[in-house]
C-alpha cells in the first residue's frame, strides 16, 4: 500500500495516538495485537490488528496507545487520515464502519526511533499481548561466566516466546549479537570495568533489556588488595565493622565473606538459617560493592550444618554452589572444607571435588578455591589425599589453600608457616606434576591474627615477613581469620572482636592489602 505522509512534531514524549474508526455506537468485544512489519536503524512500520470477538457485528470500536519517550508517529496507511493535535483519527472507508463476528483487519503506521507502543487499549480494555505481544521475552539470570585481560564472558537465561537471537548491550550501543544464551566480549582493555544488558529479538521486535551486571577484566597492576588478598570478615559473628570503613582506612578491596551452610538439605543458607539475600551478609556485600570492592564468599567451615554431606551427589552440590554464584554474580568461591564432616570422609571430599568440576564447566573463568587445615610439615594424610583426588578427578582448583595455624602450641609461626607451604608445594608438584613455579601460584595461605586458638602469637611483623614469603613467590591466595578480630586488646585472649595483642586498628588487613 502507498504510504500517506502524516507530519507530527517530532520527539512526542510519551504522547497518546488514538486510532479510532467511527459507526453507530454499540457495544464490543474486540481485541487488538501490535507487530512490527519492516524495521530500520531510526524506526519501523508496523500494524494493529483488530479482530472482533463477539458473536454479533461490531459497528464501532477505538484502538489507543502510547509511545514512549524519544519515538514520534510518523505516517499512517490504509486509511484516510485526520488530525487534531496529538490525537489521530483514521476512518477506512473498505472497513465501511463495521466488523463483523471473528473478522480481523488492520491498519499501519510508521515510529521513528525504537520504542514499541504502550498502554494499548481496545474499546478501554487492554490490547492482546501489551505492547509488543510478538516480541520475545526479557532474559534473565544474566552472569558473568569469566574474564581474562581483553574480554568479558556473559550467560543467561532464555527468554520466552519466538526468539531470533540476542543483543548484548554496553550502555546503547550493540556489542555481540548471537542466536544462543552465551556470548564473549573481546578487544577490550586490561583492568577495564564494563556494565551489561542482554535483550532477545524477533522479527516483531527486542524484548527490554535485562539488568546490568558489571566486570572488570583481569590485568590490574600496582593495585593493592586484589581478589588474591580478600580477608575473612564475618557479617554474623565478632561485632562486625563497616566494611567501607575498613576499605577506606587499608585499601583492601576484596573479602571473603563467611559462612555459607545448609539451610536444611541441600539449600544453602548464610549461617545454615538466613537467606542468602535480604539480610546481613547481603547488605554487606552490597555495601562492599559499592564501595568499590568485591566479596569470595566462603562455604563450609569448621562448625554447622553443610551442603557438603547434606547434598546427595556431585550435581546436587554444584546446584547449591550454583544458586551462591549466581545470585552474587561471583568471580570465586572458596570451599572450607574441614572437620570430620567433610574433610576427613572420602565420600564428601568427593563430592565436593565432583562439585567444583561442575562449576568450573558451567562457570568459565570463575576461580574455585580449597580451604583445608595442614600439619607443619605440609598436608595431612586427608589433605594428600584431597590434593591427589583433584588430580584424578580432573577438578581443575585454582587455589589450594592451607590454614598454616593451630599446630599444637608450636611458637615459630613463619617458619611453620613457610614449612608447611612448601609441603604443600611438594604435594601438588607429585599429584600435578607441576614445576614448583607453577605449583606456587596455585597455592594459598590462610593465617589467623594474633592469637590463634592454641594460643599461638603471629604478629603483625611475622605477618608481613609471611606476606613477603608469599609475594616472592606468587602464590594465588593469601588472606588471614579474620577482619572482625584486626583490632588491639592485649591480654584479651582468643576472642571473636580483637586479636588478643597490642596492634593498630585494621593492621593485618593493611598488610594483607599490600599483597601483589
Amino acid at each position: 500500500m502507498r504510504l500517506r505522509p502524516l507530519a507530527l512534531a517530532a520527539g512526542l514524549a510519551a504522547a497518546l495516538v488514538a486510532a479510532t474508526l467511527v459507526a453507530a455506537p454499540a457495544a464490543s468485544a474486540a481485541t487488538a495485537a501490535f507487530v512490527r512489519t519492516s524495521s530500520w536503524s531510526s524506526g519501523y512500520e508496523a500494524k494493529f490488528t483488530v479482530t472482533n470477538d463477539t458473536s454479533t457485528t461490531i459497528t464501532s470500536w477505538n484502538v489507543q496507545f502510547d509511545l514512549p519517550t524519544g519515538s514520534s508517529l510518523g505516517s499512517f496507511w490504509d486509511a484516510q487520515l485526520s488530525t487534531s493535535g496529538q490525537h489521530v483519527t483514521a476512518v477506512n472507508q473498505s472497513w465501511n464502519g463495521t466488523l463483523a463476528p471473528a473478522a480481523s483487519t488492520s491498519f499501519g503506521f510508521v515510529v521513528s526511533g525504537t520504542g514499541d507502543p504502550v498502554n494499548c487499549t481496545v474499546n478501554g480494555s487492554s490490547c492482546s499481548g501489551g505492547g509488543n505481544p510478538s516480541g520475545p521475552g526479557v532474559p534473565g539470570g544474566l552472569r558473568v561466566t569469566g574474564t581474562t585481560n581483553s574480554s568479558v564472558s556473559l550467560a543467561w537465561t532464555a527468554s520466552s516466546g519466538t526468539v531470533t537471537g540476542y543483543r548484548v548491550y554496553e550502555g546503547g550501543t550493540v556489542r555481540a549479537t548471537v542466536s544462543g544464551t552465551s556470548a564473549t566480549i573481546s578487544g577490550l582493555a586490561a583492568c577495564s570495568a564494563h556494565s551489561y544488558t542482554v535483550a532477545a529479538y524477533n522479527s516483531s521486535g527486542e524484548s527490554a533489556k535485562s539488568a546490568a551486571v558489571s566486570a572488570t577484566t583481569t590485568g590490574c597492576t600496582g593495585t593493592p588488595g586484589g581478589m588474591a588478598a580478600a580477608p575473612y570478615l564475618y557479617p554474623g559473628w565478632g561485632d562486625p565493622p563497616a566494611p567501607a570503613t575498613v576499605m577506606s582506612a587499608t585499601g583492601v578491596k576484596w573479602f571473603t565473606i563467611a559462612f555459607v551452610l545448609s539451610g536444611g538439605g541441600c539449600t544453602p543458607a548464610w549461617d545454615g538459617s538466613g537467606p542468602l539475600t535480604g539480610g546481613a551478609h547481603a547488605a554487606t556485600i552490597n555495601a562492599i560493592r559499592a564501595a568499590g570492592g568485591d566479596v569470595i564468599p566462603s562455604i563450609g567451615g569448621w562448625s554447622g550444618n553443610k551442603l557438603g554431606p547434606n547434598c546427595s551427589s556431585a550435581s546436587a552440590l554444584a546446584g547449591a554452589y550454583q544458586q551462591v554464584i549466581d545470585t552474587f554474580n561471583l568471580k570465586a568461591i572458596d570451599i572450607d572444607i574441614e572437620n570430620t564432616d567433610e574433610f576427613e570422609n572420602a565420600v564428601v571430599q568427593d563430592r565436593i571435588l565432583g562439585a567444583l568440576k561442575i562449576v568450573k564447566q558451567n562457570n568459565p573463568g570463575i576461580r574455585t578455591i580449597i580451604t583445608f587445615g595442614t600439619t607443619t610439615t605440609g598436608p595431612n594424610s586427608w589433605g594428600t589425599r584431597l590434593i591427589n583426588q583433584a588430580a584424578a578427578l580432573g577438578a581443575n582448583i585454582d587455589t589450594f589453600t592451607i590454614m598454616p595455624f593451630d599446630f599444637n602450641g608450636h611458637t615459630d609461626m613463619y617458619q611453620n608457616t613457610v614449612n608447611a607451604a612448601e609441603g604443600l608445594k611438594a604435594a601438588l608438584k607429585t599429584a600435578f606434576g607441576w614445576s614448583d613455579a607453577t605449583a606456587y601460584t596455585h597455592m594459598g595461605l590462610s593465617g589467623m591474627n594474633g592469637l590463634s586458638d592454641q594460643q599461638e602469637l603471629t604478629s603483625p611483623a611475622t605477618w608481613t615477613r609471611i606476606r613477603d614469603w608469599a609475594e616472592a613467590r606468587s602464590l594465588g591466595r593469601f588472606t588471614f581469620w579474620s577482619v572482625n578480630r584486626d583490632r588491639p586488646c592485649p591480654g584479651g585472649g582468643v576472642v571473636s572482636n580483637c586479636s588478643g595483642i597490642a596492634q593498630n586498628t585494621w593492621e593485618f588487613t593493611s598488610i594483607t592489602a599490600q599483597y601483589g
